[in-house]
């Protein structure tokens, strides 16, 4: 279970890519929004462009976790998991429950007007690959023939979806709404409730129901609303507020210092690549508040950490709420909502939030960093690579002759494994080729070898590790050509 994790984890690496880029957009356009009273053509420009990545959160999952969790990566999975995606949504959207229940649209449960989640979006990737592995290599009688293999694959992927959808269709609304019940209750119990609320928030951001929470505090759903009151003025100094301040020395702060414990604690030879993610990640949670990127950049890799973070995140909102330390956001808890909101009203002591972010900040980085190094997290710079290899050097002089020179390594492995018919999977790490074997018997480990790499593990009976180096992945997209087109 723990493996599956983790590979799901390293699945979500390519659309969390993606969401700095469109954080850092938004906020921007929102910056300029807030500030400037003349043509503001210029915001909403830069806003619909990181809203476009960002409000299709859900399907980037759909899609790469249906590329990640499949033995051969191949684009096929990834139409698959759209094609989940979509069916889902598409079945279980309002005006589609009203249908099926044959109720009037007023009376649908309002679970599902946040039907596009990211829960889904997973839900469907991880099915979809689960068939793609199934089933990609079926073949269907003559009639039916060209509907064989990889083409059979989505329209399993559709079928299922639609069962998952009656499931869904009567779940769904159960945990929705005992979550809204939930919320409700510990709005009662002031600072505590603050506390439980922050972390139930975290913890539900994996499958998309910390909005059935944050309706119940930020909006008018039990009579709360924290973020209207606390920007209209019509509230109670140090109170109203509460819902949000907590979050600040955390966005700002305590996530940010947890990227840097993870880039410090990267393995040398990753040390660069995580670097590039983990600053772009914890500038967007600094700048505009925007976490999921680096929480997903973690979260299933090393949910023990997750854990301690919503931990952090409950006790950072009580503290804050004890204090009466109050600060607001419209878009999230970042810095450009912190600024703008400093002076309004009901802001009481915000100057002290920083503090408490400090504060967090050396909390977040030596815990996470201890955890890491004590446990031996696969935080990203970290994942399947406990030893380090010698890097190869190579000159990057021509493109065709580093291509060629990684197809001919690609080509002596391929042969030394025994083709095709003694591999059932090619899969790369940061530093490594992973492949599953059908006979280790038939594998010419010393031949391997000899073609330049520092070393071979055999990990397991069917499960084989060839050290490649940074390179790695030039030289498995080789192998998979050479995989794909043997016949």
């Amino acid at each position: 279970m723990f493996k599956y994790l983790q590979n799901l984890g390293k699945s979500l690496m390519l659309p969390v890519a993606v969401l700095p880029a469109a954080a850092v957009l938004m906020g921007i356009g929102h910056w300029i929004d807030s500030f400037f009273e003349a043509d503001l053509r210029l915001a909403a420009f830069l806003i619909s462009g990181g809203d476009a990545i960002l409000s299709s959160l859900a399907i980037l999952f759909a899609v790469g976790v249906a590329i990640g969790m499949t033995k051969a990566k191949d684009g096929a999975a990834a139409l698959s998991g759209l094609v989940g995606y979509l069916v889902i949504t598409k079945v279980l959207e309002s005006e589609s429950v009203a249908s099926l229940l044959q109720i009037d649209l007023s009376q649908v449960d309002m679970a599902f007007d946040g039907i596009e989640n990211v829960f889904i979006g997973i839900l469907a990737g991880l099915i979809s690959a689960a068939l793609y592995n199934r089933f990609s290599h079926v073949s269907l009688p003559d009639a039916f023939a060209f509907f064989s293999g990889k083409r059979l694959v989505p329209i399993l992927t559709a079928a299922t979806m639609l069962v998952v959808s009656i499931v869904v269709l009567f779940v769904w609304p159960i945990v929705y709404g005992w979550l809204v019940s939930f919320g409700t209750m510990i709005s009662n119990l002031g600072a505590t409730g603050a506390g439980l609320y922050g972390f139930f928030n975290r913890l539900l951001i994996p499958t998309g129901l910390h909005h059935a929470l944050n309706n119940v505090f930020w909006f008018d759903v039990a009579g709360i609303n924290d973020i209207g009151n606390f920007w209209d003025g019509n509230g109670e100094l140090g109170i109203t507020g509460r819902y949000m301040a907590g979050f600040f020395p955390i966005m700002m702060f305590g996530l940010p210092a947890a990227a840097l414990a993870m880039y410090h604690t990267a393995k040398t030879k990753q040390r660069k690549q995580a670097a590039s993610l983990l600053m772009a990640v914890g500038f967007a949670a600094f700048f505009t508040g925007v976490t999921e990127p680096l929480e997903f950049a973690f979260m299933f890799l090393a949910p023990v950490l997750y854990f301690v973070h919503a931990v952090l995140t409950g006790l950072s909102l009580f503290i804050a709420a004890t204090f009466q330390w109050t600060a607001g956001f419209t878009f999230s808890a970042g810095l450009i909502d912190y600024f703008l909101s400093f002076r309004l009203p009901l802001a009481n002591q915000p100057y002290m939030l920083i503090v408490q972010g400090l504060v967090f900040a050396v909390i977040y980085y030596f815990l996470f960093r201890f955890l890491i190094v004590k446990l031996d997290l696969k935080t990203p710079g970290r994942q399947d690579d406990d030893e380090l290899v010698e890097e190869q050097s190579e000159d990057s002089e021509a493109s065709n002759e580093t291509k060629d020179k990684h197809t001919v390594m690609a080509e002596s492995i391929y042969a030394h494994l025994g083709k095709k018919e003694n591999i059932d999977s090619i899969d790369n790490c940061a530093t490594r080729l992973r492949l599953e074997i059908r006979d280790m018997d038939k594998v010419n480990q010393d031949g391997i070898k000899k073609t330049g790499v520092p070393g071979v593990q055999q990990v397991s009976k069917n499960n084989l590790q060839i050290i490649v180096g940074t390179q790695v992945q030039a030289v498995a997209e080789a192998l998979q050509k050479l995989y794909n087109e043997d016949k």
